[in-house]
């Protein structure tokens, strides 16, 4: 193809337009999601990829620039100048990104994908595919790659064949183009988009494996495949959930953000998005949760997917081998030991927000309450008309004689609060539902007469102290901790175990104080009483203990309330329907990890249970 009508000349390193460095960071709410289910990556409405990490969820970031400012690298397709994006849109039951500017008489349209699951020819290779085209006049554009690995921002060896190769050591990426441009990393380079003659990139990237190389003008081919496999696996979805686009999206949302070589679910593709804009919150959420994975797996059961939750219960059981039956807090995706926390050096952060983290220390906290999430999603599956096999069976019952055995202990909550262990009321809960869950498989699967009334009988001691040590009565709610008056926003899922019965008055109780006295305002909730978790500075309201109140509003009774709860809720997400973890209440602005796996469980839980409790009808 003839480039005659591209000019390549370099520009001067002060970049233009949405090249120079902003001062005012880039809004959460602002980046597009792309994932392959391998890695994913963070793109913003100018069209800059700002984090991608290589060659998993985990791995160091190949384009960091989220956290680490220009210097951690970026790739920018998009337009020259003040050109603000007029339309921004996944296409219909898809992970393909739209993006279209006006720029003068003309509009330009960045279209953008990485393939998930691709052909086995293709494997491991991981592929991203972006193409930008001109309508009406010609657009001038501009095109920055500039990968820098890792912490110390390492510069790539550079090699020219077919595409532009760029390695470190057993990591390697090319970049072909249609035209061909004569791209040097960092190096930013403007031209035309003329109507009619499109840009195409393909970037390629696969480590301690050769690079295949992909033609860019067949690239799109493999873009319409991956559609038509999105499209195929949404139309799966019940078609009479209520709010089918947003359960859809975030249904897509989970699928991307689970690691498809081992099945896990990665709780959120980045590290120290700020809870607090400028302070220390900030964790690395690279990493699998039992209990966040349980509460997805729930979700895709609950919307009739059962294959994500066959692949999880797979992986935990590989997972929590060597430990079983502990069950550790968090995971690796590949079922490993988490990395020690640690900081990286001279990385400013998102917005200041220092120090950006890898690795994350709640792996060695004791979580009391990820057993009864195991054992609720394990519940999920067999009731769905599934069998557990006998080994993933013999892991359920050495979680529930676990819980059985030690559920008196204290433990460090859901909320993972880095002090002292208590006697979290959830966490009791949970460790009721433990058992409850376990003991409804055995209906169905083999349990001796000896363990089974072990198990019946810790769960009833558990419930005896819950409703005397874990209820307040002057608030008449249950709380946070045993002989607390603080509350805690875990318990709105009080109504999913069936510790209390629907119509209790302390569980109507309990929704009615939480829902008062950790109000950020409406529609949202703070997760406990904001600054007691020995933290300086203060965060968000917690996305998902909000869905939770939608749920709990509608298994009791209070449909319509739910219901406008929700819809408010769901303004709170970007334009692109993504969701974080928390909510700043003053500003509206998203904050922490993005998106968050977990509040796009609770988001689909939410809307299932408007369906499966409506209003009665009068």
């Amino acid at each position: 193809m003839s480039v005659d009508h591209w000019d390549t000349a370099p520009q001067e390193r002060e970049l233009p337009g949405t090249l120079r460095e902003q001062h005012t960071p880039t809004p959460i709410a602002d980046y597009g999601l792309l994932g392959d289910t391998r890695t994913a990556a963070l793109v913003s409405a100018a069209g800059s990829m700002d984090w991608l990490c290589a060659p998993t969820f985990d791995g160091e970031p190949l384009f960091g620039a989220l956290l680490g400012g220009p210097e951690a690298g970026r790739f920018l397709a998009g337009p020259v100048g003040p050109a603000p994006a007029i339309s921004r849109r996944y296409r219909p039951n898809t992970a393909t990104l739209e993006t279209v500017w006006t720029a003068g008489n003309g509009r330009l349209t960045l279209t953008e994908a990485m393939i998930a699951e691709v052909a086995a020819e293709l494997l491991p290779t991981t592929l991203l595919v972006r193409h930008l085209a001109a309508e009406g006049s010609p657009v001038r554009a501009t095109v920055l790659f500039d990968p820098r690995l890792g912490e110390q921002h390492r510069r790539p060896n550079v090699r020219r064949g077919q595409d532009l190769v760029c390695s470190w050591g057993p990591l390697a990426t090319s970049l072909g183009t249609s035209p061909t441009l004569d791209l040097e990393p960092g190096r930013p380079l403007t031209f035309d988009i003329v109507p009619g003659k499109p840009l195409t990139l393909v970037l390629a990237l696969a480590y301690g494996e050769p690079l295949i190389h992909v033609d860019p003008r067949a690239a799109w081919d493999l873009v319409s495949r991956d559609e038509a496999r999105w499209q195929a696996w949404t139309e799966e979805i019940d078609a009479a959930i209520p709010y089918r686009d947003a359960v859809v999206r975030s249904l897509l949302t989970l699928r991307l953000l689970t690691y498809s070589p081992s099945g896990a679910p990665v709780a959120a593709p980045t590290t120290s998005l700020p809870e607090h804009p400028g302070g220390i919150r900030n964790w690395d959420y690279r990493y699998a949760w039992p209990r966040d994975a349980s509460i997805g797996v729930g979700a895709f059961l609950r919307a009739g997917k059962t294959q994500e939750a066959a692949d999880f219960l797979g992986w935990l059981l590989h997972a929590s081998r060597l430990e079983r039956p502990h069950l550790p807090a968090l995971l690796t995706l590949t079922g490993g030991h988490v990395p020690a926390e640690r900081n990286l050096a001279e990385w400013p952060g998102y917005a200041g927000s220092s120090p950006v983290r890898t690795g994350n220390l709640a792996a060695g906290q004791h979580q009391l309450d990820g057993y009864g999430w195991v054992l609720d999603a394990a519940w999920a599956f067999v009731d769905s008309g599934r069998r557990l096999t006998s080994e993933t069976w013999r892991a359920m019952r050495g979680f529930a004689d676990l819980v059985a055995a030690n559920w008196q202990e204290p433990d460090a909550g859901i909320w993972e609060i880095r002090g002292d262990a208590a006697q979290h009321v959830h966490s009791k809960v949970m460790a009721w539902l433990a058992l409850d869950r376990a003991l409804r498989i055995a209906a169905t699967h083999r349990l001796s007469t000896r363990r089974r009334l072990r198990w019946e009988s810790a769960r009833t001691q558990i419930a005896t102290q819950v409703r005397t040590n874990g209820y307040n009565a002057s608030k008449n709610s249950y709380t946070r901790t045993y002989g607390s008056h603080d509350l805690d926003a875990a318990l709105l899922v009080l109504p999913l175990t069936g510790l209390e019965e629907p119509g209790s008055a302390r569980l109507a109780g309990t929704i009615d104080a939480v829902r008062k006295e950790l109000s950020a305002g409406f529609p949202l909730l703070y997760r406990y009483p904001p600054g007691q978790d020995g933290l300086p500075g203060t965060e968000g309201a917690f996305l998902p203990c909000s869905f939770w109140l939608v749920q709990a509003l509608a298994m009791t009774g209070q449909g319509q309330e739910a219901a406008a709860l929700f819809e408010a809720l769901l303004h709170k997400g970007s334009p692109l329907g993504l969701f974080s973890e928390e909510l700043d209440p003053s500003s509206g602005i998203l904050l922490g990890n993005f998106p968050q796996a977990l509040t796009h469980s609770a988001l689909v839980q939410a809307a299932l249970a408007l369906r499966d409790y409506p209003l009665p009808k009068p």
